[in-house]
Formats: C-alpha cells, structure tokens, sequence
C-alpha cells in the first residue's frame, strides 16, 4: 500500500503550526468517545443474528473503534437493543441500562426494538423508548448489517458533537426525569 492511498482523517478545527495542535476540550473528548465506543449487545431474536454479521470479519465493526464488546453494563456505553421486548423484559432492559455508567448512549436496531414490529400484542412492549431513552433508531426486519454500521456512524457523529457539560445540563436531567431515572 502506497503511502499516497492512505487517507489521513483530518484533525479537529483548531490552530495547527509547526509542533503543536491546539483545539477545544469538546472536540478532543467529543472525538476520543466517538471513536471508542463500547457496545453492550441486547439481543433477543433475529436482530442479534445481523448484528453478529456485524461483528464478523466482512463488516467489521471494529474498525468505527467499536470493537470491544463488552457483556458487563459497567464497562460499555453503547447499548444496542437488538429484538422484540416482552413487557417482562423490559425491567431488565431499563436495569441494565441503569447499571451503565455515563456517558451511555442507546441505539434501537430494528423493527422491533424501536415500535414492536409485527407484534402488535398485549405481551410486547411496543418500543423501548417507553423504558429508556434511545439516541438512534435503526429501521429493518431484520436491518442489513451495513444499516448497522450506519446507525453506529450516526451515533458517533451525535457523539463527536455532544458537549461535555450536556449530561449535566437541566434538559438532560429533565429527559431522565421523565423515565424516573436519577
């Protein structure tokens, strides 16, 4: 590989000299938590399939800085609810998601996880937005892989924009508040 078809990623705006490289706190850590996202899989039917198409060697996921997955709430931020929820999961689904540390973000994949899908029932929660909130839905029954990957984009550029200080802020107290989260 020639060094002319490397592509370099361009560096945040900033002041760039001979040296040095100096920019804002947001877009340093914006950049740093977008590119190392750590996915939690919540995977309940055929959407956890496509997911582990994913992950495979075809798709690869890691190479958006996603490729630790972690099977413990207080090591990942990234939660990808993948499949239909029954009304008796859902306290689960809202603990584990409690158990994350902050900054966490939750992204619905799939037809199921973001409305109910085909199942209209008494036994299915019809989204998981009633539970937790959900930064980025993921439309498909099954979604491909590549939509996968591209709700995982979305979510990193919401990541990269996010302010440091917006966990804090009362809007994102008020949105928790409204899912009996403290």
């Amino acid at each position: 590989m020639s060094n002319s078809s490397i592509k370099m990623v361009e560096p945040p705006e900033g002041v760039v000299g001979e040296g040095f490289f100096a920019t804002k706190l947001n877009d340093v850590v914006g950049m740093a938590r977008a590119n190392s996202l750590w996915p939690l899989p919540f995977a309940t039917s055929c959407c956890g399939i496509e997911f582990m198409a994913t992950m495979a060697s075809h798709y690869d996921l890691a190479r958006f800085g996603s490729e630790r997955v972690s099977f413990s709430p207080r090591q990942a931020d990234m939660l990808m609810v993948m499949g239909t929820i029954s009304k008796k999961m859902a306290p689960i689904l809202r603990q584990v998601y409690e158990q994350m540390s902050e900054p966490r973000w939750v992204i619905a994949v799939g037809a199921c996880a973001s409305s109910g899908g085909i199942f209209d029932t008494y036994s299915v929660l019809q989204g998981i937005d009633k539970v937790i909130p959900v930064d980025v839905y993921v439309p498909g029954c099954p979604p491909r892989p590549e939509q996968i990957v591209d709700g995982v984009m979305k979510l990193q550029e919401l990541v990269r924009s996010e302010s440091v200080r917006r966990r804090s802020s009362p809007e994102y107290q008020e949105l928790l508040a409204s899912y009996n989260i403290k």
